[in-house]
């Protein structure tokens, strides 16, 4: 869902690390189908912080091609809207 200021709300579903030691963000659309990576190193993470949700850019959303991982992205981003305000550090 786009708002009026033309940004998509999307939750955080999954945090890993990449083989260059970065964290690696998962954040999705509440029907699982987009996400929004994010990459940070260890450093930033103090610096900026990870919040339960963020507003992104629709044209920074990529496609969720695998439905199994579309309904696991969906039932996460119920369970953290149910826990967490949008800005709720995680």
């Amino acid at each position: 869902m786009t708002d009026e200021s033309g940004t998509v709300r999307v939750w955080l579903v999954e945090r890993g690390y990449n083989n260059r030691d970065l964290i690696v963000l998962k954040y999705a659309t509440p029907d699982g189908e987009r996400l929004f990576r994010r990459e940070l190193s260890a450093q930033a993470i103090g610096v900026d912080t990870v919040t339960a949700a963020k507003d992104v850019s629709p044209a920074d959303l990529e496609a969720v091609d695998d439905t199994d991982r579309r309904e696991r992205y969906a039932d996460e981003v119920e369970r953290m809207a149910d826990e967490h305000d949008p800005d709720d550090t995680i």
